[in-house]
């Protein structure tokens, strides 16, 4: 199996009533808790009441329309720091405590096909950063936009799938046959219902383009920025240009949730300890040097694009000011500072 940016999936993405996300497990019963689910959650509380402190500061402004867009919330947050167990709970907490009709999407079911993705490695043979899924430059960023626009208008359409297993672990999207319905108003299940609340998370959720200077700067500060100088600087001004794509999905923010990490480094340990739990519970996981690998492929985005985030992705907005929650994580995952930006 091909080790690629993202976490490789057994099954297909799959829309529950409120949430689209991948699962870990093929098993089918009881499946053992992954090692995410045994972070414990100090985010929600954090996090549950800027939300909905937002939301109603949202509908404050919007009281007098009848029929607002849905609040849209982005989440970026580094792997293996409690993503997973946050948005659960926020989602949870909106749907069936608040009323409001949910939608959890990860920017993961908007990776290219299989074809394209083949397409786009050829046409970029030398550049590694865009041979696999997940850099800037491996979604297929008009659908994701035509997907928004449908929510934001509250318009019936479909959510896309991905199996992350499909081609031996290179990954598809599923038929478009199989994309559940959303917004469809002939049909009774919950996620049929308008849209109140969309929440769209993913690594790169946020992360903003720099200037090719800027990009140029980084690339020889060898001291800070420990693996751009692993490819060449016209490859990673290549999935630069190809993240100015993503920009005007960011745009729809009302709110933002990043976790952070005190050492991005971490990253690496983190990975590694989910990989050692996976092997002990279920006998395969990858070994310390296919997960060097992996983490690799996207720390380049990481040391271009994380300060960026940092530095709030409504930077330059005024009128967004103050709608971007940082939690910033120890080695143990729990949250040792958070700040509004």
């Amino acid at each position: 199996m091909m080790d690629t940016i993202d976490s490789i999936s057994s099954q297909p993405t799959a829309a529950a009533t409120f949430t689209s996300t991948s699962t870990s497990s093929s098993s089918g019963v009881n499946p053992t808790p992954s090692p995410q689910s045994r972070i414990i959650d100090d985010k929600s509380p954090l996090c549950i009441p800027f939300i909905l402190s937002k939301i109603a500061e949202y509908n404050a402004l919007h009281a007098n329309e009848a029929n607002p867009r849905p609040f849209i919330i982005g989440l970026n947050g580094v792997q293996g720091v409690g993503k997973t167990t946050l948005v659960k709970a926020l989602a949870e907490t909106l749907q069936e405590r608040e009323g409001l009709n949910t939608l959890v999407v990860s920017i993961d079911d908007f990776y290219l096909t299989h074809e394209d993705q083949l397409k786009l490695a050829e046409e970029n043979s030398d550049n590694a950063l865009v041979q696999y899924r997940g850099e800037p430059g491996t979604h297929d960023t008009p659908l994701l936009l035509s997907f928004l626009s449908s929510i934001i208008s509250s318009q019936p359409t479909h959510l896309p799938l991905y199996d992350k297993s499909a081609h031996h672990g290179l990954g598809d999207r599923l038929p478009a046959s199989t994309f559940p319905p959303i917004n469809d108003p002939t049909l009774s299940a919950p996620q049929h219902r308008a849209i109140r609340v969309l929440l769209l998370e993913g690594w790169l959720t946020g992360f903003r383009p720099l200037s090719p200077g800027t990009i140029s700067t980084k690339y020889l500060d060898l001291k800070s920025y420990k693996t751009l100088s692993h490819h060449k600087l016209e490859h990673l001004l290549f999935i630069n240009e190809r993240l100015k794509e993503y920009e005007s999905a960011w745009d729809h923010f009302d709110a933002f949730i990043h976790i952070d990490a005190q050492e991005l480094e971490w990253v690496y340990e983190w990975r590694l300890e989910q990989e050692e739990q996976l092997r002990r519970e279920k006998g395969t996981g990858m070994s310390a040097e296919m997960v060097r690998k992996f983490v690799d492929g996207y720390f380049p985005a990481y040391e271009l694009y994380e300060e960026g985030v940092r530095q709030g992705v409504f930077k330059g907005d005024e009128g967004k000011r103050g709608r971007q929650l940082r939690m910033v994580v120890g080695r143990d995952r729990g949250v040792v500072e958070h700040m509004v930006i």
